[in-house]
């Protein structure tokens, strides 16, 4: 990799620092709303070491580096930098390099699973080292040297996460580095035989070829009970992995659970009602004793717990960072509803039954009921991970959503968050003024459909039990793309995730965005968002917004190839991922409905085109022929077809990866951190801290939570 190459790998510099407004919400709660609110975000907060143990063995050490050199000089870092005798250029890269740090929670950036490095000498590390023992003997105790902050030239597939057979780094898999692909997918397989869950586990190779699964749990042995798999912790594998055995072993993270137990206790005793009590006792069992049984039964009493002033969420939830997508990364949310921004999203689930027919498979493949979620606009106190989504649609459980619902969340303090002078690359000039004045609305309408129906639609054909199905067997639904009854579905033990493996996430993310791209063609739904009065009218406000939101799905289309490595030439980011599909559905669609524009041979002068008066007829027919294949393949449990389907549509060619990515790369902007406040408890009393969106505010906030 040559030297231009590795350059793409430079903290940004500057990092683009954004607040997160809370204190007028804040201030708006009761004593003991906001207790409970506290509780739950030092215990979201205590989870900060296992998001960094996720991500690389040397984020921990790191991040005891910088609090360390903080607290050294009290903030005062130009005092720091005369000490240690650097440059202001050199100070201000090792600022840079530490706020995109905290706000991506470790050395690989949250959106794209790259690693970042410091565009400052090591040099600059060593000497802030040296006239701040304690912060050295961080970096010692971890087995840290200056050397892991930056590139790894000998062995580049460790610049991205993934498979450590491919030579890639994943801390889901510890000590692990002779573990195989296959080896994973044949312990996932044996566990889900054994009704075992993952999301909160680790898995490590032994010496002698054994395995270890680490559960994150506040208890170093089973609780008296037994776990989630009964009172056996060790078993023999069968089928190509005979004569190997797997170990079950608690206490993963086990300081950091005890504390996050002890909190939501403590939150427990604030609750709202008695449903929100057992929720956080089902929340206690399983932090403090491993069970994700037991988080399933908080997760159901959690989509049951309608319209709460403070919205709360909190466990092992996303596994897009896992290479075999079945570990979930920690997340904590609190958060406060916005009532007012709540009553449109309300109208939106009232109008969902009728909308979900619109949508191109029939009744065999969605579910018999639509149970209506609670869909709320939030202002976020804290979110805990290693990044902040726009919006959220859990459970992942398909059972839970299936037979008990789900429940959406649009983040309002997110989704408005701006830099100044905020540079837009890639929109025509005709176009800027109109996607300037529409994004936002825009991007609000694609979000809610995405999450509610999007991700909220579609039904799994299962096997549920021998013998049980919910649908007949005898008499199967007929796929509409062979025009043949279905031959596939999902047997007992089986999971969307355990099926579809690496590329679940991704696949059903741009199932999600591609039903977003077709409904928001329809005007009463544009309506429902307060934009025109449910008359198709492309030069209206209401054309304007859909016009910007198939803009914005084609550009961000074109800005996913940064998230896409050309050494391992894989994906780094889901989300991204779905969107150069998307893009390349609305490239293939004929008539001239898109195409990208450009006169240089640099494509130093690229932008996207998008026929705004073919975007109802040739646009959203393209989106619907994928997006039937998509949902089809995932209700059927066809991961063949769907594999075969997606991978196609994400393939990265040599023009894109040659002559696109560089200009991307070239162009590109970067991504928000966010500063939030902090609660602080005195005598029962809760009150807030909210800082500066600057570095020196950023790396105070994490200080002060002394994590």
């Amino acid at each position: 990799m040559d030297e231009k190459m590795w350059s793409q790998y430079y903290a940004d510099s500057p990092p683009t620092i954004v607040p997160l407004p809370i204190k007028s919400h804040f201030e708006a709660l009761t004593e003991q709303q906001k207790r409970y609110a506290h509780h739950v975000s030092k215990a979201a907060f205590y989870g900060t070491r296992v998001i960094l143990r996720q991500v690389s063995p040397e984020s921990e050490p790191i991040f005891d580096f910088i609090i360390s050199l903080h607290r050294a000089c009290n903030g005062d870092w130009s005092r720091l930098q005369k000490e240690a005798n650097i440059s202001n250029d050199d100070l201000k890269g090792f600022l840079d390099y530490a706020t995109q740090f905290l706000g991506n929670l470790g050395n690989y950036k949250g959106f794209g699973d790259s690693k970042f490095i410091p565009r400052c000498p090591a040099e600059t590390i060593d000497a802030l080292a040296a006239v701040v023992p304690v912060a050295a003997e961080r970096l010692r105790e971890g087995k840290v040297a200056t050397t892991a902050f930056y590139a790894t030239p000998h062995k580049p597939a460790l610049m991205q996460l993934g498979f450590p057979d491919k030579g890639h780094l994943s801390t889901y898999y510890p000590e692990s580095r002779d573990i195989t692909q296959e080896e994973i997918e044949l312990v996932s397989d044996f566990l889900a035989g054994k009704q075992l869950l993952l999301e909160n586990t680790r898995l490590q190779k032994t010496q002698q070829g054994d395995f270890r699964l680490l559960i994150a749990s506040g208890l170093e042995r089973p609780p008296p009970e037994g776990s989630d798999a009964g009172t056996e912790t060790t078993f023999e594998l069968d089928g190509k992995m005979k004569g190997k055995k797997l170990d079950l072993v608690f206490g993963d993270h086990i300081e950091e659970m005890a504390k996050v137990a002890l909190h939501i206790k403590k939150a427990g005793l604030n609750a709202a009602n008695d449903r929100q009590k057992q929720m956080m006792d089902q929340y206690a069992k399983s932090f403090g004793g491993g069970s994700l049984k037991a988080f399933k039964e908080s997760q159901k009493l959690w989509v049951k717990d309608i319209g709460p002033t403070v919205e709360t969420n909190i466990g092992f939830i996303e596994s897009y960072r896992d290479p075999a997508g079945v570990r979930a990364e920690w997340e904590g949310l609190v958060a406060t509803v916005n009532k007012e921004r709540t009553k449109a999203f309300q109208k939106l689930v009232d109008s969902a039954p009728k909308m979900i027919p619109q949508l191109p498979w029939s009744k065999e493949f969605e579910k018999d009921v639509f149970t209506a979620p609670d869909f709320t606009s939030l202002e976020v106190l804290t979110f805990n991970s290693s990044g902040i989504p726009m919006g959220i649609n859990i459970p992942n459980h398909d059972d839970i959503r299936q037979e008990i619902g789900f429940k959406n969340v649009s983040l309002g303090n997110v989704l408005s968050a701006k830099a100044p002078h905020e540079p837009i690359p890639f929109i025509r000039k005709d176009d800027l003024e109109l996607y300037q004045n529409n994004r936002d609305e825009a991007f609000e309408v694609q979000v809610g459909i995405h999450e509610l129906l999007g991700h909220g639609s579609g039904k799994l054909l299962q096997e549920n039990s021998p013998g049980e199905y919910n649908f007949d067997p005898r008499n199967p639904p007929i796929n509409p793309i062979t025009d043949k009854p279905v031959t596939t579905y999902y047997k007992p033990g089986q999971t969307w995730r355990s099926v579809f493996g690496d590329i679940s996430a991704s696949y059903e993310e741009c199932r999600a965005e591609c039903v977003a791209m077709a409904l928001c063609c329809d005007f009463d739904i544009l309506k429902i968002f307060g934009f025109g009065d449910g008359t198709i009218n492309l030069d209206s406000k209401a054309g304007e917004v859909l016009y910007a939101t198939y803009l914005s799905m084609a550009r961000a289309g074109v800005v996913s190839v940064e998230f896409w490595d050309p050494e391992s030439r894989k994906w780094g980011q889901a989300h991204m991922q779905a969107r150069f599909s998307i893009l390349k559905t609305f490239l293939e669609a004929g008539e001239d409905f898109a195409k990208l524009d450009y006169t240089e041979e640099d494509l130093s002068d690229l932008s996207i085109k998008i026929s705004r008066e073919k975007i109802l007829t040739v646009g959203r027919k393209a989106v619907e022929v994928y997006l039937q294949k998509l949902h089809v393949y995932k209700s059927t449990a066809d991961v063949e077809e769907g594999r075969k389907l997606y991978e196609e549509m994400t393939h990265v060619n040599e023009w894109w990866a040659n002559k696109v990515r560089p200009e991307v790369l070239r162009r590109k902007t970067p991504r928000k951190v966010f500063v939030q406040a902090n609660t602080i408890e005195d005598e029962g009393k809760i009150s807030l801290k909210e800082y500066e969106a600057t570095h020196e505010g950023m790396i105070q906030s994490w200080a002060e939570r002394d994590v």
